[in-house]
């Protein structure tokens, strides 16, 4: 399974880059917003670092407005894959950008309907957002497992991007299901190094380190 960091904070995405664990880069308008600075800058910087898929999104409503940030964003880099929301128009621009060779993330997917829908129409990847599904009563990772069946029984080209990540286990359970990416908060990331044990044991070997002579 691929890791994705979740920020358009570029100290933050540096950072995983130098972990050696980083595949690609999802932002959308709100954590581009957080950042202060115009959408260009960020994307610059984003695509100084990262050679892997960095998804920017669109934010028109239609559909013309739509493929055109679509084709201004996808001429920027190679790497560049465009977010598109999952409406009528958004999976619309969808088909178009995949006929064009433009890569694409459909985004703000709640139900395996929609996934559906979103791979026949050519998506490059699916984003369920599992974490506002449990925030909603429902268990997000059952999206998860439902999408990953319904697209092996069909082949489809789509991959699996789970998104709307909380915490490590939401991880772990996308990996068991055959998740094809994770794209994952700063904080979260930095989570799954960490074990008490492991602290325990870096701890009891440095203190039977110091007994050796020297």
């Amino acid at each position: 399974m691929k890791f994705f960091v979740d920020t358009a904070d570029i100290a933050q995405i540096k950072e995983v880059v130098s972990w050696g664990i980083c595949d690609g880069v999802t932002t959308n308008p709100s954590l581009i917003a957080k950042t202060g600075k115009p959408l260009a800058k960020v994307v610059e910087e984003i695509c100084a670092v990262v050679q892997g898929p960095i998804s920017v999104e669109v934010t028109a409503l239609d559909f013309e407005g739509m493929m055109t940030e679509a084709r201004k964003l996808a001429a920027i880099k190679d790497n560049i894959v465009v977010k598109i929301p999952l409406t009528k128009a958004g999976i619309q621009a969808t088909k178009a950008c995949s006929d064009a060779g433009i890569a694409t993330n459909v985004t703000l997917c709640f139900s395996a309907a929609q996934a559906l829908i979103a791979a026949k129409a050519g998506a490059s990847y699916i984003s369920p957002f599992i974490g506002r599904l449990d925030d909603c009563g429902n268990e997000g990772m059952q999206i998860i497992e439902d999408i990953t069946a319904i697209y092996r029984n069909y082949d489809f080209n789509t991959e699996v991007l789970v998104a709307s990540v909380r915490h490590p286990i939401h991880v772990v359970e996308s990996a068991r299901l055959g998740a094809d990416v994770c794209t994952v908060p700063f904080d979260v990331l930095d989570k799954l190094f960490s074990h008490p044990l492991t602290d325990i044991g870096l701890a009891k070997f440095m203190k039977d380190w110091e007994k050796v002579p020297k």
